[in-house]
């Protein structure tokens, strides 16, 4: 597994000064609840996302009721970073703020398949190059507590582009209005 760096550098005068990015470790519930459909007995989600200062664990089973099943997978790491500001502004400002969960089956028979969680992210735009790459994500509600953190870092960082004005075509002269 590829690790990215949480560092940045800035160059103040002669010297470089390193920067940590705001980080928050995390662990994700996956669970697995039984269903009656034609195709599949089982569906796989992401069901909650906690923050918690564990390392990067195998995953533990926390819950077994028969029909629904969950396993805590720790030692997730949520860097934020400032050109990812625009993506964490929009899910700030939506109806529900989430957490975005990447994950994957492993595992051939549906008795024995886990589901692993990959990676997280708090960016809208981030989240959707995921699905856009065809990778299985879902969303989970943001914890209380990582709110006011995110939107901390949004205050401070994110700046809206400015709009462009785009003329009227009729005050274009006629010979400048050929179609694009």
């Amino acid at each position: 597994m590829t690790m990215i760096s949480q560092y940045s550098s800035s160059r103040i005068g002669n010297s470089f000064h390193i920067m940590q990015k705001p980080t928050k470790t995390l662990a994700v519930i996956m669970q697995r609840r039984l269903i009656q459909h034609r195709w599949q007995s089982v569906v796989w989600e992401p069901w909650a996302v906690l923050e918690r200062d564990e390392p990067q664990n195998p995953p533990r089973q926390l819950v077994d009721k028969g029909e629904t099943a969950q396993w805590l997978h720790p030692g997730f790491e949520l860097v934020l970073h400032r050109d990812e500001a625009t993506g964490y502004f929009m899910n700030m400002a939506s109806d529900k703020p989430s957490i975005f969960v990447l994950w994957r089956m492993e595992g051939d028979d549906e008795a024995t398949a886990q589901a692993l969680p990959l990676q997280v992210t708090a960016s809208y735009d981030e989240a959707g190059r995921w699905m856009d790459g065809g990778h299985s994500v879902d969303s989970v509600a943001m914890p209380r507590e990582m709110f006011a953190w995110l939107g901390d870092f949004v205050e401070k960082h994110y700046r809206p582009q400015p709009k462009k004005k785009i003329k009227p075509r009729s005050f274009v002269h006629p010979k400048d209005r050929v179609e694009r």
